[in-house]
């Protein structure tokens, strides 16, 4: 005899599904921070404020207006519907992708996370499945031969250093300037030692003409990458290059969304992705272009050269991506936030608090108003033509 069961539906009217009580966003407040920064506050009628740090460096004063120009539909919407949200402004735009859309996008989202993670009393990667690492390996930039070895006995594990160089890359460079390079980057590493990760970064700024033979001198000494190493629209050379080393090639912070890395893995031309979360889309936006370079094996060390409170966004991605490599810093947000970050032996504990995790300390950030005149550093050759910074 099959027993039966008796099945109870309850059906859901529209007028009971919206009498449902949700917070809605009031008010979207930016303000320029020292020395190039935007910090954004999304407001709600439940009093709590979700914090993003959208910004282009160089150009703060057109992002907060794209920024502004987001806040007509945002007002009155329920902030945790993060992925519509994005979706909602992402494709009204018409105009898709680019550094200022994405960008004011990435500091709105960051905020919308925030605000969803403190709704729910959770850290936002509890949200984007879990924690995958107990703590969060973090790398220091500016390294020199004079001073690494004082940051390795601190407890740091990984660096990332410069071409160095006494004025701007030409087209086709001497062998002086490819020999000096090498020879810096070798200090560093006879400084550290072997098991010290040493990173370099071309900054876009070196040709193709000169890339593979920087390369090349480069490889005795096994950087941990080399970071973009030729303009990352040149993703055919990227790809050459990738293919004539044995050193992980790195890129990813002037590319935008998950369609901007598609033809960079594609082309198998980078096996470092470096998104950035202010930048490229956002929290989730990130997650998903890590999701897609694990496809291909991967890994992902986040750029940001920025404020706490995209600091504080990369932090929760690591935490929950299985293929993160290490995180860039230029601040731990001591003068921006209550409680700043702490480094411990290379490390970052992992974020515990709801939402993002961080508190602005507003009354240190009365003195650090900015008039959003940054702008990159300008370099011309001795011709008088331009370089690339």
């Amino acid at each position: 005899m099959v027993e039966s069961h008796s099945v109870s539906i309850t059906l859901f009217t529209s007028h009971n599904h919206h009498t449902e009580l949700k917070m809605k966003i009031t008010k979207l407040e930016t303000f320029l921070v020292k020395p190039r920064w935007i910090f954004l506050k999304i407001h709600t009628d439940e009093g709590l404020v979700g914090l993003g740090e959208p910004i282009l460096e160089g150009r703060a004063l057109t992002c907060a207006a794209a920024v502004a120009e987001l806040e007509p539909y945002l007002i009155g919407q329920d902030p945790t519907r993060v992925v519509h949200h994005w979706q909602a402004m992402y494709r009204h735009a018409f105009y898709r992708g680019g550094p200022l859309l994405t960008s004011a996008l990435s500091g709105v989202e960051q905020a919308l996370w925030d605000l969803t993670g403190k709704s729910l009393g959770v850290p936002v990667y509890k949200l984007l499945g879990g924690p995958t690492r107990d703590r969060i390996r973090i790398y220091k930039g500016g390294a020199r031969p004079e001073n690494i070895k004082q940051f390795v006995e601190m407890g740091f594990t990984a660096f990332k250093t410069g071409v160095a160089r006494d004025r701007p890359a030409r087209i086709v460079e001497s062998k002086d300037f490819v020999d000096k390079a090498a020879a810096h980057f070798a200090a560093l590493r006879e400084a550290a030692g072997p098991e010290v990760d040493i990173a370099i970064d071309f900054h876009g700024a070196i040709s193709p003409q000169t890339a593979k033979l920087l390369i090349n001198a480069l490889e005795p000494y096994q950087p941990m990458f080399i970071e973009e190493p030729v303009q990352c629209q040149n993703v055919d050379v990227l790809a050459d290059l990738a293919q004539s080393t044995h050193i992980p090639i790195a890129t990813g912070e002037r590319l935008f969304t998950k369609w901007g890395f598609r033809e960079v893995l594609e082309k198998q031309a980078a096996t470092v992705l470096q998104p950035d979360l202010s930048h490229a889309g956002g929290i989730l936006e990130c997650k998903k272009i890590a999701a897609m370079g694990e496809t291909y094996f991967a890994a992902v060390a986040p750029h940001c050269p920025l404020g706490p409170i995209a600091l504080a966004s990369c932090l929760q991605l690591d935490a929950c991506i299985p293929n993160f490599l290490a995180q860039e810093h230029v601040t731990l947000g001591e003068g921006y936030l209550k409680e700043p970050f702490v480094i411990k032996d290379g490390y970052i504990d992992l974020p515990s608090r709801p939402g993002l995790g961080i508190e602005l300390d507003e009354e240190a950030l009365v003195d650090k108003r900015d008039d959003g005149s940054w702008e990159t550093p300008r370099l011309w050759h001795k011709d008088g033509s331009v370089a690339d910074w």
